[in-house]
């Protein structure tokens, strides 16, 4: 693999290619007219332009990527996460180019894709799903099926993930009106109104596994991350390893990721997510991301293991560079999503202008990011403008140093959800690992918003 198209910006277009570079690959990137100046165009060793700002008109149009990957000459094209990254359609396409997908096979994406599909693939695959129900296409349908699930429940999109097309119902009366707007959402968002219901677990904890394979059937995994610190089904903070998994469940729910894994052949980095019920110890499969995670870092730095690279020599056709039993986990890493937004205000956007990014040059922190000083934070895309890493002995020094890092980063110009961070890290919940997917809309948010905006009320 000689040159390698970029299909993707922000701060994984940046990872990307400090990946090739190491690998001595070349790097062509495809930028919207917003990013031309952006750090990824900067640092590919070419920039074709893909079209204007709106991701309809650039990002997504799989067309025009593989068209572009081609006529430069690129060998293969790395997706990143969101946009194309888990469309089949796209992989086909670069496919029937000649040009390698960096990311699993067409196929596989197909049968994970569809949550109900994937449901399907699990039960036969012997791991355990949520009590629900198949797609529902009618308000009788949603009706029979609350009344076997149970309440509360929680209605979902087939077709699609990050909390979209997903309602929280507590009662009979709340049905029809979830039913609509869940149904309206999916269609928006995914073109796929297809909608259906599972039982809703109060006190889940989310804990995913990272798998990666090869082409030749070598599969392993590189233990979990629990993300359970999130805002409408987004994920704010993330560590590695869960601090609360037994050691007989680690195993037993990094056998089930696996399995499924086998099922469909899977090959590429992937991450096969589970609720997990910390009253009773039983987990459950909610999905799995057939792409590079927002959250890998947190699992490079407990591993010693750059996932992209391997990405990479994967869909080059090299075998696994380690064995399961090369791997162990070494230390505790927690991850910090730095958004440009204003979380006092709802979590308002907060494009603008970096008149001062100075970030925190400690040991044991690691930032990924495409920011630097003077840099225009555009409006048109996801507001994620870096990733805060630290990698400790163990938990307790992780907090200490995220913490510490936060404290000393200086951004200027634009509001950051950094602050917020730094609460819920020092929060007896966080450091007691209390925290459920619940817990920061339902007892945290909102004291902490009101006691902010008290603050700036006084300033």
């Amino acid at each position: 693999m000689r040159r390698v198209f970029v299909a993707n910006r922000g701060e994984i277009a940046v990872r990307v290619i400090r990946a090739c570079r190491e690998l001595g690959v070349e790097v062509v990137l495809g930028v919207s007219e917003a990013d031309r100046d952006a750090l990824p165009a900067r640092l590919a060793d070419r920039a074709v332009c893909i079209g204007p700002a709106p991701s309809p008109k650039s990002y997504l149009r799989p067309e025009l990527l593989v068209t572009a990957a081609a006529a430069t000459g690129c060998d293969a094209v790395h997706p990143g996460y969101g946009f194309l990254s888990e469309r089949a359609a796209f992989a086909r396409a670069c496919n029937e180019m000649n040009l390698a997908f960096i990311g699993p096979s067409a196929d596989a994406i197909d049968a994970m894709g569809d949550k109900l599909s994937a449901i399907r693939l699990a039960k036969q695959a012997g791991v355990p799903v949520v009590p629900g129900s198949d797609k529902l296409s009618s308000l009788a349908d949603v009706q029979a099926a609350a009344q076997r699930v149970g309440y509360p429940c929680l209605m979902k999109a087939s077709a699609g993930g990050g909390g979209r097309g997903m309602r929280i119902v507590r009662a009979p009366d709340e049905l029809a009106g979830a039913f609509e707007s869940a149904q309206a959402e999916a269609e928006a968002a995914f073109g796929d109104a297809t909608v259906y219901l599972e039982k809703f677990i109060e006190r889940a904890k989310h804990i995913e596994f990272q798998i990666m394979g090869d082409q030749h059937g070598n599969l392993v995994h590189l233990f979990e991350r629990d993300c359970s610190v999130q805002r409408r089904h987004q994920k704010l903070i993330e560590e590695a390893p869960s601090p609360i998994l037994p050691p007989a469940r680690r195993a037993e729910m990094a056998d089930a990721a696996l399995a499924l894994a086998r099922a469909v052949g899977y090959f590429s980095a992937g991450t096969v997510e589970f609720v997990y019920d910390a009253e009773t110890d039983e987990f459950y499969f909610l999905e799995m991301n057939t792409r590079i995670q927002v959250e890998h870092p947190v699992t490079e730095m407990i591993t010693g293991v750059d996932l992209v690279q391997e990405q990479i020599r994967v869909a080059a056709g090299e075998r696994l560079s380690f064995r399961q039993q090369d791997l162990a986990i070494r230390g505790h890493a927690i991850e910090c999503r730095v958004n440009a937004e204003d979380p006092r205000h709802g979590f308002r956007p907060a494009p603008g202008r970096l008149q001062v990014w100075q970030p925190p040059s400690l040991p044991g922190i690691r930032l990924d990011t495409h920011c630097y000083e003077g840099y225009l934070i555009p409006p048109f895309y996801d507001s994620m403008i870096a990733k805060l890493i630290a990698h400790g002995e163990d938990r307790q020094q992780a907090i200490a140093l995220a913490l510490g890092a936060l404290q000393g980063f200086r951004v200027e110009g634009i509001t950051t959800t950094m602050p917020l961070h730094q609460d819920i890290l020092s929060s007896h919940a966080f450091r007691d690992a209390e925290v459920t997917t619940r817990w920061l809309e339902a007892s945290f948010l909102p004291e902490w918003q009101q006691a902010a905006l008290a603050a700036q009320e006084v300033a």
